[in-house]
Parts: C-alpha cells; structure tokens; sequence
C-alpha cells in the first residue's frame, strides 16, 4: 500500500513539475517578449532599419504565440485524456449499475420464492397436526 502512495505520490509530482515547467516556458517567453519590446522603445529611433524592428517585433510575437500555443495544446491533450477516462468510469459504473440491479432483483425472486415455500410448508404443517389431533380425538 505505500508502494502504491510514493507511486501516486511520484505520478503527482511529475504532472506538478510538467505544468510547473510549461508555466516556467510561457513565462520565460512573455519575458522575453516584453525585453524585446522594452528594448525596441529605450533604443534611439532608427529610421533607415524600421523594417528590421517590426520583423523582430513580428518574430517575437510570433515566438510568443508559438510557445502559448505549445502549453495550450499539451493543457488541452490532458484535458481531453481526463474526459476520455472519466466517459470510462461513467460506462463503468452505469454498467455496475445495472449488474446490481439485475443482482437485487435476482434476490427479490428468490425471496418471494422462499417465502412462497415457507407458506406451503406451514399450511401442510397445519393439516397434519389437524389431521393427527382428528384421530387422537375420534
């Protein structure tokens, strides 16, 4: 059983250090992104190379995108495993569902029946002992 604790317990810490690491990459890249930016606007203006500025303004937002992107579609890979497993336990447990109520009804019958068997035994019961206490009297 504390086998199976440090495994979960394991299994917890890697998906927690997967987010952690893709947070620390979205992170890292908005970094990156607002350097860019805040170095584009303490630079002296340069009007001969504008053209370079908006495409490295352009590769940056572009790289941003990218990683966001990236983090999006591993988050929602795991979104889409989680509803993939939940939609088994849901089939899981409405076919349980369904074997306990064959189950119980299985054991209603077999009630009734008994009860059926008990009602039989009693009544043949009793006319014997009316029968036995007709010829101790007569």
């Amino acid at each position: 059983m504390n086998a199976i604790n440090r495994s979960e317990q394991l299994e917890a810490t890697e998906e927690g250090d997967t987010e952690f690491a893709a947070a620390s990459e979205v992170e890292a890249g908005i970094r990156d992104f607002v350097r860019n930016d805040v170095a584009y606007l303490r630079r002296p203006p340069v009007v001969a190379n504008t053209e370079t500025l908006d495409q490295n303004h352009e590769t940056a937002v572009n790289s941003v995108n990218s990683l966001i992107q990236r983090v999006a579609g591993t988050s929602l890979a795991e979104i889409e495993k989680l509803i993939g497993e939940l939609e088994g336990l849901r089939d899981l447990l409405h076919a349980e569902g369904q074997r306990v109520q064959r189950e119980i009804s299985g054991y209603a019958q077999l009630s009734q029946a008994a009860m059926k068997s008990t009602r039989m035994i009693a009544d043949n019961v009793s006319q014997w002992k009316r029968t036995a206490d007709g010829l101790r009297n007569g």
